[in-house]
């Protein structure tokens, strides 16, 4: 897998062991290793046996405790597993130190590879969203499906709100930012973030909440926390400014996998306009206006978007079955929720 942008080769400190992750009812962890890659796998078992795999990428700063909502409502569908991407929830920083968005979907695809799981429904979040389409894009065979919510595909005029994440890739901000904020302590950061990413956090409950301040202060205890964050972050912006074959809108207008894109009405850090240019760009795609949702729209409204994958597998399920029955020589046979939720 060709890229612009090359892999950082550093020396990465002993990991300590830190406090343990939430596994939520019904969920499992196991280790993925690799050489020079290590990664955690949240796997959600089928109520049923032989469905097909999904896999979950979550974003910029998120982990994949972002999929088990949505999980659990697709577990009659899908046999589900979501990453924690390298140096992200409670997988350790990658032997090269290459947050690029092409080192994590190096990392999607090696692990896709190495366990024989694709061609899966793959489904991405921000930074995810531009991870699995690159993955969509060079290695057609292992993505059946692709579903983004609030893909980070580039804007040349990105939101004002969405401005001060993208300064993290500037070098020195983030120690300025820490030092800025050295007196927030967990509860305060989740609160922000929060703030930042969800429509309403208001809709947010107390146990989910506080669950949320636990993980953050877990995290805050990495030493390679704000490394993680800052070179994903510069990997973000970097992808940005490639043009040619590994330009992110060029790769999608390559993508062959049948596509569902979710773009949340309140969402402060990908712009509702960049909807319209997406759907264009994926050759076979559908779109899920959620017009209450923020940036993590399968958190803040997983029915709806499980309803949208739902409606997105029994599409491809049924040509399926019509490819198969013209294959035998057989004729082929020829809204809005609670969330806001418009289709187009």
């Amino acid at each position: 897998m060709s890229s612009t942008e090359p892999p950082e080769a550093r020396i990465v400190a002993a990991v300590p062991s830190a406090r343990p992750v939430r596994v939520g009812a019904g969920e499992k962890l196991r280790t993925a290793s690799l050489p020079g890659l290590t990664m955690t796998v949240r796997c959600r078992p089928p109520s049923a046996s032989g469905l097909p795999p999904a896999l979950f990428v979550h974003g910029l700063g998120g982990s994949s405790q972002n999929w088990s909502a949505l999980m659990e409502r697709l577990a009659d569908r899908v046999e589900g597993e979501a990453l924690d991407l390298p140096g992200f929830g409670d997988s350790p920083p990658p032997d090269d130190g290459n947050y690029s968005i092409t080192g994590h979907a190096r990392a999607v695809i090696r692990y896709l590879d190495a366990y024989d799981r694709g061609p899966v429904h793959l489904v991405g979040n921000s930074m995810g969203g531009a991870i699995a389409t690159r993955v969509a894009a060079v290695r057609p065979d292992l993505v059946r499906t692709l579903t983004l919510v609030s893909p980070a595909l580039p804007e040349l005029r990105p939101q004002r709100t969405a401005v001060p994440t993208g300064l993290l890739a500037v070098p020195g901000v983030t120690r300025l930012f820490t030092r800025m904020t050295r007196d927030w302590d967990a509860e305060r950061r989740t609160r922000e973030v929060m703030l930042l990413t969800y429509g309403d956090p208001r809709r947010v409950s107390q146990e989910d909440f506080a669950y949320a301040v636990e993980e953050f202060e877990r995290r805050l205890a990495l030493p390679y926390f704000w490394d993680a964050l800052t070179r994903s972050a510069r990997g973000v912006v970097d992808s940005y400014t490639l043009g040619g074959q590994h330009s992110l809108w060029r790769q999608a207008e390559r993508v062959l996998a049948p596509t569902l894109l979710v773009y949340g009405g309140r969402d402060q850090l990908v712009s509702m306009r960049m909807a319209r240019r997406a759907n264009a760009a994926f050759r076979d795609s559908r779109l899920l206006t959620l017009l209450d949702a923020g940036h993590v729209a399968m958190m803040e409204y997983p029915e709806a978007v499980a309803r949208g994958m739902r409606e997105l597998l029994d599409d491809v399920d049924g040509r399926d079955d019509r490819d198969s029955r013209e294959a035998r020589g057989a004729v082929p046979v020829s809204g809005t929720d609670g969330s806001g939720a418009a289709r187009g």
